[in-house]
């Protein structure tokens, strides 16, 4: 929540919220004045979401839904968060995605992206190496991909800004884009 800087009174979007781990506190951050959605492909998971929320008392709209179709009028969210979901996806899902997540920001809106780095040191090739071969055979692909994959993507779809951050926990790094202003 820190990387995505929300603040009061902000629209927010979580693509692939799972059973709302990010969105929840997404809604306490942009307060009672804020909006926040969720959407997620799993039936189970927006249901434990909207459990979860229900019991917290907070309004939050979480929908069924996929990245590259989202249920919302254009230029709706000041801010859209994606949490380790975009490694299941094609590069072809992946543009079409990044392409409504840019539809549904406001002008000047901004993107943060949470997902898994490519292995790259001795403890994560060691350790992690056979996770992200196995994601890679999943997608179809001969070698391992990672967030670091993302910004071509980002900035063939028309992001700007875009920028790996620093920070980072275990395998799982950031990046952040914004689309462009009026």
């Amino acid at each position: 929540m820190e990387q995505a800087r929300l603040k009061p009174g902000e629209a927010v979007l979580d693509v692939g919220c799972g059973t709302g781990g990010v969105t929840i506190p997404a809604k306490i951050r942009v307060g009672e004045k804020g909006k926040a959605a969720g959407i997620d492909p799993s039936p189970e998971m927006i249901a434990n979401a909207r459990r979860k929320a229900k019991r917290a008392g907070l309004e939050i709209d979480f929908q069924v839904g996929v990245i590259e179709s989202l249920a919302f009028p254009d230029n709706t969210f000041d801010v859209v968060t994606s949490s380790l979901m975009m490694h299941h996806l094609p590069k072809n899902l992946q543009v079409k995605g990044l392409n409504e997540i840019k539809r549904v920001l406001k002008p000047s809106g901004r993107l943060l992206i949470a997902d898994m780095r490519r292995p790259s040191k001795n403890f994560f090739k060691r350790h992690f190496t056979p996770l992200a071969i196995h994601n890679a055979m999943r997608r179809g692909h001969s070698e391992a991909t990672g967030l670091e994959d993302l910004p071509a993507v980002l900035q063939a779809v028309g992001f700007e800004g875009i920028e790996l951050l620093d920070s980072k926990f275990l395998i799982i790094g950031f990046i952040q884009a914004k689309k462009p202003g009026v």
